[in-house]
C-alpha cells in the first residue's frame, strides 16, 4: 500500500468526502447517528421544478428556527442525492446572523433531490428536500 503522510491522514475525518460518495455516507460522516426532524414549516426551500441547465441551479432557503445565543442555526448544508459528491454547500452562522436566509446556485449532476439541513447549535437537525428535475447535466456537461 501507499504511505499516507500524518497530516493528510488527519484530515481524513469527518470533513472530507470519499470519491463517489453516497447519500447516505455523507449523512453519516457529517451527522453521526443522529437523527434528522422533518423541517415541516421551519424551513423554506425554493428551487425550481425543472433546472434547464444542471450547472446553474438557484435555490434559496429561509430557516423560520430561533436565533437566540443559546439555542440559534449553526450550520446549513446543501446536499444534492445524485452528485458524485452530495454536499454541495455549508453555511455557518452566528446567533447575530438573525433570521438564517440564504441563496446560492448548486451544480446537479442529474435529476435528483436536493436537500437542506439545518443543524442546531443543541445538535437538533431540521431537513427539507425537493426534487429538481435537471434536462441538461451540469456536473459532468
Amino acid at each position: 500500500g501507499l504511505a499516507v503522510p500524518a497530516a493528510a491522514f488527519a484530515q481524513q475525518g469527518l470533513g472530507m468526502p470519499l470519491p463517489e460518495e453516497k447519500v447516505a455516507d455523507t449523512i453519516q460522516r457529517l451527522f453521526g447517528g443522529r437523527s434528522l426532524q422533518p423541517a415541516g414549516d421551519r424551513i423554506k426551500l425554493e428551487a425550481p421544478m425543472i433546472a434547464e441547465n444542471g450547472a446553474v441551479v438557484p435555490i434559496k432557503i429561509d430557516a423560520n428556527l430561533p436565533m437566540a445565543r443559546d439555542n440559534y442555526v449553526k450550520k446549513v448544508y446543501v446536499i444534492a442525492d445524485k452528485n458524485r459528491r452530495p454536499l454541495n454547500a455549508t453555511f455557518t452562522l452566528t446567533p447575530d446572523a438573525g433570521k438564517a436566509s440564504l441563496a446560492t446556485n448548486v451544480r446537479l449532476a442529474a435529476t435528483s433531490d436536493v436537500r437542506v439541513i439545518a443543524e442546531m447549535s443543541t445538535g437538533a437537525l431540521y431537513e427539507a428536500k425537493q426534487e429538481v428535475k435537471v434536462t441538461v447535466g451540469g456536473c459532468g456537461g
